[in-house]
Parts: structure tokens; sequence; C-alpha cells
């Protein structure tokens, strides 16, 4: 999942570029969520000191701090070097100080015509999107669900297990984060995923590598973000 975070010391301005972002991520089915917006980016800064997500900054330049969005980009680059970074300005003339500045911004969108900064930040949205599954596939393993019109991926490592739903034909995936309900069965995943699933009930498929402890009693596994599943007498000594 991508973070957005948005940086605009204009309240009006801000509103209009967040419901853009809104609008886009509702009707495109993004993986996104929009984290932060406003206009103070020290307040920025210091969630970035204990986010571990990508993210997708639209900056303004000037912010009316003793630090501009240009500096501001600098110092997220330090915490977050694979984002994409967005500039969103009045001043067309300052497009040349993103390479004096070497923060490598993924575009430039002015907020002089408003309708053309919308189509401009939706353009954004959807390329740093598919840019980011394109990374993500290249450097971690990826699970990636289909669910309607969207497309979600997981990393593995992210992956706790899978339950059979209450719903016919569907299971539950188990995130560290989150949960995520789709068209599936246990079988088909066991069948589909590697060596590192396993079948430990006839409805829990778990990730290996996410399993804190054990209890062997209880027939109960413990992952690591404190959910828990059942175990099978049966299924025990294979997993």
């Amino acid at each position: 999942m991508l973070d957005i975070f948005v940086c605009e010391d204009n309240v009006i301005q801000r509103q209009a570029i967040v419901q853009t972002i809104q609008n886009t991520v509702l009707i495109e089915e993004l993986d996104m969520q929009l984290v932060l917006d406003t206009g103070d980016p020290y307040a920025l800064l210091e969630i970035l000191k204990t986010n571990l997500n990508t993210g997708i900054y639209f900056l303004d330049i000037d912010l009316g701090s003793d630090i501009n969005g240009m500096k501001l980009a600098q110092q997220i680059r330090l915490y977050d070097p694979r984002g994409f970074i967005v500039f969103i300005t009045a001043h067309s003339e300052l497009s040349f100080m993103t390479f004096q500045y070497r923060v490598e911004a993924m575009d430039f969108v002015l907020k002089d015509t408003p309708a053309e900064a919308q189509v401009k930040i939706r353009e954004c949205l959807l390329n740093a999107m598919e840019r980011y599954t394109l990374q993500t596939n290249k450097t971690h393993k990826v699970y990636t669900i289909e669910s309607g019109e969207r497309k979600i991926s997981i990393d593995y490592d992210d992956i706790l297990f899978f339950e059979t739903s209450s719903n016919i034909h569907k299971v539950i995936l188990h995130a560290k984060e989150r949960q995520i309900e789709f068209f599936s069965t246990i079988k088909e995943l066991a069948n589909d995923l590697g060596n590192d699933f396993v079948r430990c009930h006839r409805s829990f498929l778990v990730n290996k590598k996410s399993i804190k402890e054990v209890d062997t009693k209880n027939r109960i596994i413990y992952f690591t973000n404190g959910e828990t599943c059942l175990m099978s007498t049966r299924m025990m000594k294979g997993l």
C-alpha cells in the first residue's frame, strides 16, 4: 500500500487537492491511503520518523515556513528514498530548482489552472501506483488478489494466514495490518502458494515464517502480530 501526504499551507487549495486525491483513489480503486494533509512541514517529517511505508508526497514550494517545499523534499528523501515527490505550485519558474536540490521529483503541477491540476494529480497517482507495483514485484515476492475491479498486492512476508470465510467460496487473508476477503478456497491457495505456506487445519493455511509460537497441547498457533488460529491433530505432524 502507498501512503499519501499533502503539505500545502493554503487551506482552500489543500482541500481541493485532497478532494481530487480521494476521488481518484475511490474511483480507480487504488491501493493507497491518505495519511496526512497539513500546512506544517514539520508535522509531516514527524510522522515519517516512524512510518515504514513508501509514500507519494504532494508538496507546495512556498509553505510560509522557515523550510520550503524543496528543503522538505530533501528531508523526505532521508526517510523515504523510494518515495514519489510531486510539487504543486503557482510558480512555474521554480521548476529548475528540483534539479538544484536533487530531490528527483516525479512531476511538477501548476495550480493556476485547477482543471488541469486535477488531471495531473490523477495521472501522478496512477503512475506512482504502477511504478510502486513494479518495484515491489522486483524486490519482494508478492501475492496479488483480484477483488472486483481492484488488484491488491501483498508481500509474502506480510501474510500471516488464510482462513475459510463464512461466505461461500471465499477466504480471508490475514495480513499484519489488515484483512481482505476474496474468492478462492484453501485448497486452491495451498496448490498455488509455495512451500512457506502449509495446511494446519481444514480451514486454515499458514505462513510458516510468520508463526511466533505453536501450542501443541491446545492446538493453537500464535502469530507475530498477536493473532491466532487453530491446528488440527491430523495436520500437526506435517506442520
